[in-house]
């Protein structure tokens, strides 16, 4: 069931209704039944396996926090850690990872000279498995750290995995933030300002998915799919395209989740914060998919050691936490090498730091001015855009020949005759799309600057003003969001991961 269908827009409104209709003290119980029927609709037997993690996390760490382990060593708890880490990871590489590790055996094997004939598994991968997998392990973990103390009730547990707005594609909450209020649940009443605030995120996340990312995938699937005919002016253009379609398809769905959330009392964490005005590659990290990056610096990076070891250590710990981010997105090399660019990108980074600043120095090169900022934004972008091409690639071949096309077949008379204009979208619909970026752009510097959303901005004005702006992005889903085929909802893209 995706946000952006119709079968949602039945959903929704009736889960929300029976939510506030409902005593408090079950709430909890119709949230569990709505966010198991929301999951199921894809596929019934993907309830097996999200019940089969919350079950093994929840009695593992029931184990692990329980008075009786205190008196046990703390081996005896890591052993315990441990089985439910490799249970859940095991479930979760069986279903994402079996075929691409029997092909990498397979293909090694074939370097020696050994011939193996190794059956394809013939698995289909849960949607969001990834997500709730890795949310169930944080809370184990949490537990064994002792920074929280473990549910007791496994329908209030069962619920914080399987919570519908984030389930599929995040943010990947935390315990201490969304289990917290799902305890609290009985204490809160309905608050009409933040059901409407919650409903305007929702609103912006739509015009996001269905006006500039729906749109935009039509040019990104035609530059990527036929590459090899395509000059390198095009293949920059379609680049670009996959920046803002990724940016927009996934932020989409997490603000539409903060605001599904927000209309029923909940509050998920900021999963974006205008990443494509970062100074850094660091910074990006900082403020890009900020659920996943926080949650492999807290259970990744810095149980390795992080940045306070020697500098071989750190820059080690720095290229494996984004490799295994690069695994996560995809069972593929081109993924994994995505990963490690930008493992390497900070790795370098921080070895030319010294010579940076020398240069800085020695010139007299101002750092506070707009033009050096501007420039820092821009390379920080170049760096990030180039990493996408192996993101966006069906694999590390086609990678490499979009970057080889680019340098061989670049054509700046492309820009004068017309034929960015036949890239799968035609003028009317590239103008719409302009516009539309260029109030995205507006959106991330309010953000990014003055520290306010959109949503925040657009409720500190007259009533007038608000109306009017919620009745233009009403049309502009209307009239311009891109449906798909048939005038199907089109799925997200981190449905995939």
């Amino acid at each position: 069931m995706l946000f952006n269908s119709l079968d949602f827009m039945i959903f929704f409104p009736a889960a929300v209704l029976g939510y506030y209709i409902l005593p408090r003290k079950i709430r909890y119980i119709w949230l569990l039944v709505c966010s198991y029927y929301f999951y199921m609709s894809w596929n019934p037997l993907y309830a097996l396996l999200i019940l089969t993690s919350t079950i093994l996390t929840y009695l593992g760490s029931r184990i692990i926090g329980s008075r009786k382990m205190t008196s046990l060593s703390v081996r005896g708890k890591k052993c315990v850690l441990a089985l439910v880490i490799l249970a859940n990871l095991g479930i979760l590489i069986y279903f994402k990872y079996s075929n691409f590790f029997l092909s990498l055996l397979e293909y090694l094997s074939r370097k020696f000279y050994i011939v193996l004939s190794i059956p394809k598994v013939d698995v289909l991968l849960p949607v969001g498995i990834s997500f709730y997998t890795f949310q169930a392990l944080s809370y184990s973990i949490d537990v064994y750290r002792g920074e929280i103390l473990p549910e007791k009730n496994l329908l209030k547990y069962a619920l914080f995995v399987s919570f519908f707005p984030q389930l599929v594609a995040g943010p990947v909450e935390r315990s201490k933030n969304l289990l917290t209020q799902i305890q609290t649940i009985p204490d809160r009443k309905a608050d009409p300002e933040k059901i409407f605030h919650g409903l305007l995120y929702m609103l912006w996340g739509l015009f996001l998915k269905m006006v500039i990312a729906g749109r935009i995938e039509i040019l990104v699937n035609t530059v990527f799919d036929s590459y090899y005919r395509m000059g390198g002016v095009e293949l920059i253009a379609g680049a670009i395209g996959f920046a803002l379609q990724i940016y927009c398809d996934f932020a989409s769905y997490s603000t539409i989740a903060m605001g599904t959330a927000e209309v029923l009392g909940f509050t998920l964490m900021e999963n974006f914060d205008a990443p494509y005005l970062s100074g850094s590659i660091k910074e990006f990290w900082r403020r890009w998919h900020i659920s996943l990056s926080s949650w492999f610096r807290d259970y990744l990076y810095i149980p390795l050691g992080g940045s306070r070891c020697s500098k071989a250590r750190y820059y080690r710990n720095l290229l494996v936490t984004f490799l295994v981010s690069g695994l996560w997105h995809g069972a593929g090399l081109h993924y994994v090498v995505w990963g490690g660019i930008h493992g390497l990108y900070q790795i370098v980074g921080d070895l030319i730091a010294p010579l940076k600043n020398r240069v800085l120095i020695r010139f007299h090169v101002r750092t506070q001015c707009f033009s050096y900022r501007f420039g820092q934004i821009f390379t920080t972008f170049l760096l990030t855009d180039f990493a996408w091409i192996f993101f966006r690639s069906p694999n590390l071949d086609a990678a490499l020949g979009y970057i080889r096309n680019i340098v061989q077949n670049f054509d700046p008379w492309v820009l004068f005759n017309g034929r960015l204009y036949k890239l799968g979208i035609d003028r009317f619909d590239m103008n719409v799309l302009l516009v539309s970026i260029a109030l995205l752009v507006s959106s991330d510097i309010l953000k990014y600057f003055r520290k306010i959303s959109i949503v925040d901005f657009l409720l500190k004005q007259n009533v007038l003003f608000q109306y009017l702006c919620i009745a233009g992005m009403l049309l502009a889903i209307f009239i311009y969001g891109a449906y798909g085929p048939a005038f199907d909802a089109q799925a997200f893209l981190y449905f995939q991961f």
